[in-house]
């Protein structure tokens, strides 16, 4: 298999993963969580080595994996930034209180996010704040989600916003403010070829793309989760709307464009 496919591959399992999950229920749907998240963390860092190289998946690692798991331990610890929470044993091995999965998670997303500001904006502050919502407004699906399974709970959760009882506003903006400082970070640490894209970025967008469509279906009719099907599709739209619009206009101007002439040799 060729290096470009890799990521296609990888995400024709993760896809796969995520139809069966509705479908699964009690200690089977939380081993698929686990295993939806290893596979996601390896799409995302997998592509960004092989095509930014080892600079690129090391910056990503340490500071969205690292600083993931480093923030969760302080808000298990204290609080700050997100609210009062506890994790259950449901989600495998914890170290200070988080399951090493959850670092996994934020890394799996940050990265198809940021590739989406890039693809959409043009200056850094753009693509921070970008990247940012992009990110964050993904918990707006994940965190419903999560606490109907009894995956953490909450200890204090107001306020909170309307139809979604449980999970205090804090959270959202704790998980805002931390991806705001996520998106900065990784250009000086990871170096200018975060700062384009191209052909080979078709797998994230492509997972971005379903992972806004998928959860939105996901939680408006399997999960039974309405308000969060509402409150996630507005909060992820602000860029996966723009990301769907771009990329349809591209592929239509690439089908519209004439073909090259063909070259005629010169007779002998």
């Amino acid at each position: 298999m060729s290096r470009a496919r890799v990521p296609w591959a990888l995400l024709a399992v993760l896809v796969l993963a995520q139809i069966c999950y509705p479908l699964t229920g009690g200690t089977t749907r939380a081993g698929l969580t686990v295993a939806t998240v290893v596979l996601g963390w390896l799409l995302s860092v997998g592509h960004a080595l092989l095509t930014r190289g080892t600079r690129v998946a090391a910056a990503l690692v340490a500071l969205v994996t690292g600083g993931g798991f480093a923030v969760e331990a302080l808000g298990v610890a204290t609080g700050f930034p997100f609210g009062s929470y506890d994790y259950s044993g449901e989600l495998g091995p914890k170290l200070a209180g988080v399951p090493l999965i959850i670092p996994l998670a934020w890394t799996w997303m940050a990265w198809p996010a940021w590739l989406t500001a890039v693809r959409l904006t043009r200056s850094r502050a753009a693509r921070v704040a970008l990247a940012a919502v992009g990110l964050a407004a993904w918990d707006l699906f994940l965190d419903p989600q999560m606490v109907a399974e009894g995956y953490w709970t909450w200890l204090d959760a107001t306020p909170a916003l309307p139809g979604l009882p449980g999970i205090p506003v804090s959270n959202y903006l704790g998980w805002l403010g931390f991806a705001v400082l996520l998106a900065a970070a990784l250009p000086p640490l990871a170096g200018p070829s975060v700062d384009r894209v191209d052909r080979r970025d078709g797998p994230m967008f492509a997972l971005y793309l379903w992972t806004y469509a998928s959860s939105v279906l996901a939680h408006a009719v399997f999960l039974r989760l309405p308000a969060s099907a509402l409150w996630g599709a507005a909060g992820m739209a602000v860029a996966a709307v723009p990301l769907a619009v771009v990329l349809w206009r591209a592929r239509r101007d690439r089908a519209a464009a004439p073909d090259p002439a063909p070259r005629v040799d010169a007779p002998a």
